[in-house]
């Protein structure tokens, strides 16, 4: 069954590759969710005004890629404990949450969360939000696949957030 799966990461450019060469994964786009602007820009929501996370929307067949496994492969792309945004990326725009689309996607992402709270594996709280989709806004084209677009400058990216060296840390 073709499903969609929403998740904030951070810095929408570094959430896409963990996903994209699975099996049963549809495509990935890049985009905003949970604010107040309807068909806000990139400029809008990085002033942290508009309400709205970056996010990647990821269409899926859960068939084949169930929607656990996306979960799995989320929570090590992130400090799941950041309130204020994801490694170098400051602001609300940069927090981390499920957007869940059906009462099973809630179910699985709030057992997950509760998992990763209980493994001991962070001294600090868990705060990804586990909140409910709403309308979701594509990125503007240049955002969209940014790591294959302008692979010298994602790398560079990726090392001086900090991305890497915490996720070696905290989940390898």
């Amino acid at each position: 069954m073709i499903q969609k799966a929403t998740f904030a990461g951070g810095c929408f450019w570094c959430m896409v590759s963990p996903f994209e060469e699975q099996p049963g994964i549809h495509g990935i786009v890049s985009g905003y969710m949970g604010g107040t602007v309807e068909n806000p820009t990139y400029e809008q929501v990085k002033t942290g005004q508009t309400g709205h996370l970056e996010v990647v929307e990821i269409t899926f067949d859960s068939a084949i890629f169930p929607y656990k496994k996306l979960l799995e492969l989320y929570w090590p792309q992130i400090d799941p404990t950041d309130d204020e945004g994801q490694y170098i990326d400051r602001g609300s725009q940069y927090r981390t949450a499920i957007f869940y689309h059906n009462e099973e996607q809630r179910k699985l992402a709030a057992k997950s969360k509760e998992e990763l709270a209980q493994s001991g594996r962070f001294d600090k709280p868990i705060v990804t939000e586990i909140r409910p989709a709403v309308a979701f806004y594509p990125a503007e084209e240049y955002h969209q696949n940014y790591h294959i677009k302008n692979p010298k400058e994602y790398k560079e990216e990726r090392i001086s957030s900090g991305r890497d060296a915490f996720i070696d840390k905290h989940w390898k």
